[in-house]
């Protein structure tokens, strides 16, 4: 079975930039589409983008679309959330999920496997 776990997360200023990763083990990246999502204290989890299994196909909520990059490294199995000009409201406990290649999902209940997420608070 598949596990991630997420890396990066910390305390930034307004404007700044955190880079997230998320490792993946047991199986290849390329297995499956990875998708990032984050939640806020007392909101539902929010989608944020995800990278397709071959890497061809990006997708990003409009919130974050200019500001947050995916990637990844098959060669080091694992996923990247670049985070630039962040936002007091991107403050939230990201998460790094896996779906089947046959899934494009922007809902959480569309991945199969998460990570246990990582804290990112953007100061004001």
């Amino acid at each position: 079975q598949v596990q991630l776990v997420e890396s990066g997360g910390g305390l930034v200023q307004a404007g700044g930039s955190l880079r997230l990763s998320c490792a993946v083990s047991e199986r290849p990246v390329s297995t499956y589409n990875m998708g990032w999502f984050r939640q806020a204290p007392g909101k539902e989890r929010e989608f944020v983008g995800y990278i397709t299994w071959s890497g061809g196909t990006i997708y990003y909520v409009d919130s974050v679309k200019g500001r947050f990059i995916i990637s990844k490294d098959n060669a080091k199995n694992t996923v990247y959330l670049q985070m630039n000009s962040l936002k007091p409201e991107d403050t939230a406990v990201y998460y790094c999920a896996a779906a089947r290649r046959s899934v494009f999902s922007v809902v959480a209940s569309g991945y199969d496997y998460w990570g246990p997420g990582t804290q990112v608070t953007v100061s004001s």
